[in-house]
């Protein structure tokens, strides 16, 4: 009989086996290991430079300092509000600014040469000496010479339209001789005011009553 053959490779084979499903899941578990290994996030930063690092590292990589930073900060010391000046003092100090403002200006006035243009005459041409102050201001001024303007037109009357003025004054009452230069006088300047915008006056400066 052949038993230590047989128990020999009956009893043989088991065991080397199981050694080897060992040594394969041994290799299997180091292979997964090694492909992917395993993520290390970043600590807190130093507390030199603050640099972030890695969380396994025992000092920065930049300083080589081996403290990080406290995860939990002091409160910063909070200043102490700015008080308000008193509001009496405030007004003291801006009254005596604006007097000492004012005393500067009146102690160094502007000469009239450097005073704003607009508080010159606008028409230089008739002041070549020296310019002058503008006591009009530009509206009343154009306001005036559209008065102007008008007064002018009505003076240049035709002489045609001023003798017919003339005629028809004096035949209109020719019972009175006497009056006859007077009524054509009267007309004529009548005609004039009329044109120019003047109201009539009645009797010696006497405008008509409302």
């Amino acid at each position: 009989m052949n038993l230590s053959n047989g128990s020999g490779s009956g009893y043989g084979v088991a065991p080397a086996r199981e050694r080897d499903g060992r040594m394969a899941e041994q290799r299997s578990v180091l292979a997964n290991s090694s492909s992917t290994p395993k993520q290390i996030g970043y600590g807190m930063p130093c507390a030199h430079c603050k640099t972030y690092y890695a969380a396994d590292l025992a000092a920065c990589p930049v300083c080589k300092s081996p403290q990080r930073v406290s995860p939990v900060e002091p409160l910063a010391q909070v200043a102490p509000a700015e008080q308000m000046p008193d509001p009496k003092q405030l007004e003291a100090e801006r009254e005596r600014f604006l007097q000492e403002f004012n005393a500067q200006m009146n102690a160094s006035p502007l000469p009239p040469d450097l005073a704003a243009p607009a508080m010159h005459c606008s028409h230089a041409e008739n002041h070549a000496s020296s310019p002058q102050p503008a006591t009009v201001c530009q509206d009343c001024y154009d306001r005036l010479q559209e008065r102007v303007d008008v007064l002018e037109a009505a003076m240049h009357i035709d002489i045609t339209e001023a003798a017919q003025v003339v005629y028809d004054a004096v035949w209109a009452d020719p019972t009175d001789p006497s009056k006859t230069y007077q009524n054509a006088a009267q007309a004529l300047l009548g005609e004039l005011r009329r044109r120019s915008g003047i109201p009539q006056v009645f009797g010696p400066l006497q405008t008509p009553m409302n």
